[in-house]
């Protein structure tokens, strides 16, 4: 049997390996007036807006498809599918395209966001964990907060901000 103590250590040796798993380069964007990181890793490219092809019955957060380069890319304002206000879209608006791993699949997909800002480089000693926001409340696609001079940015787990139901609609939508 474990002692007390002996549990409390294994605790703080997993919080501090999940940290330095979590350290490394975010691209940075903003939603509202919030700055949000993505890992630099599961960014493919960054693209201006363009014109995008509505697909009927679609959640209202999936805006549709576009071609790049050939490839059809879902994409999704992210925005909407955090619950915020619709804005008209800016010359600053672009789109993200990320990979999204979920159930032995790679999805690529287009997320909508006001504008990038940076890419940065955090550190373990800069992220802290997800506040306890209440039980009702699911934060797995929240990676951790970081801390850095500009304020706190919410580091995403992209893999987590879509449901697997969700990604299987967009699946088949291209």
């Amino acid at each position: 049997m474990e002692s007390p103590g002996s549990l409390n250590q294994d605790n703080l040796n997993q919080t501090i390996q999940t940290k330095i798993m979590k350290t490394g380069k975010y691209l940075t964007f903003n939603l509202v007036e919030e700055e949000y990181g993505i890992g630099i890793l599961k960014v493919k490219e960054i693209i201006g807006m363009m014109p995008i092809t509505s697909v009927p019955r679609t959640p209202d957060f999936v805006k549709g498809v576009i071609n790049l380069r050939g490839k059809v890319i879902p994409v999704i304002d992210l925005r909407l599918k955090f619950g915020m206000n619709s804005i008209p879209y800016s010359d600053r608006t672009c789109i993200i395209v990320v990979e999204v791993d979920s159930n032995d699949m790679t999805v690529q997909i287009g997320i909508v966001v006001d504008s990038v800002s940076e890419v940065l480089n955090i550190s373990e000693a800069e992220i802290e964990e997800t506040p306890a926001f209440g039980t009702r409340l699911d934060t797995t696609y929240i990676m951790g907060m970081a801390k850095t001079q500009g304020g706190v940015k919410i580091l995403l787990d992209i893999d987590h901000v879509l449901s697997n139901e969700e990604l299987m609609g967009l699946k088949k939508t291209v």
